[in-house]
């Protein structure tokens, strides 16, 4: 069996090109000279260096002209929402709604922050205060 598998070894294109390429080192047709390299290294760098800057400023500009755009939604007194994004986790969550309410706006504070109350028997605190990215409008069909 080991006879066989020398055989096999001995007549593979592959290991006699390789074997051949290891007796003589100079069997590379056209070496790279090591200035060519390292200046190529180089501009790597700096073209990588220039491209993340590139990204960075086109992420600044969309994310200024995306803020321009969203504006939270100004909620009055009186008005109902529809719930709160929890803001605590536990477990279990899987089932649980994702949203508590309905809500009452009590108060309107400053930077779209509100004291809300309960409106009906479900689950969630009876008075609490949130920012309006917590909230969403509740949808009366009547």
């Amino acid at each position: 069996m080991r006879k066989g598998v020398e055989n096999v070894i001995s007549n593979c294109i592959e290991c006699i090109l390789v074997n051949k390429m290891r007796g003589k080192g100079e069997r590379f047709l056209n070496p790279i000279p090591k200035e060519s390299i390292e200046s190529f290294v180089e501009d790597r760098g700096n073209i990588r260096e220039e491209a993340k800057k590139n990204i960075l400023k086109i992420q600044e500009e969309n994310r200024r002209s995306y803020n321009k755009r969203k504006a939270a939604y100004q909620y009055k007194v009186e008005d109902f929402i529809v719930a709160i994004q929890p803001t605590q986790f536990g477990t279990g969550l899987k089932l649980r709604p994702k949203f508590f309410g309905p809500y009452k706006v009590v108060i309107v504070k400053l930077k779209d922050r509100y004291d809300l109350k309960k409106v009906g028997q479900h689950e969630g605190q009876n008075i609490t205060s949130t920012a309006a990215d917590h909230m969403k409008m509740w949808v009366r069909i009547t």
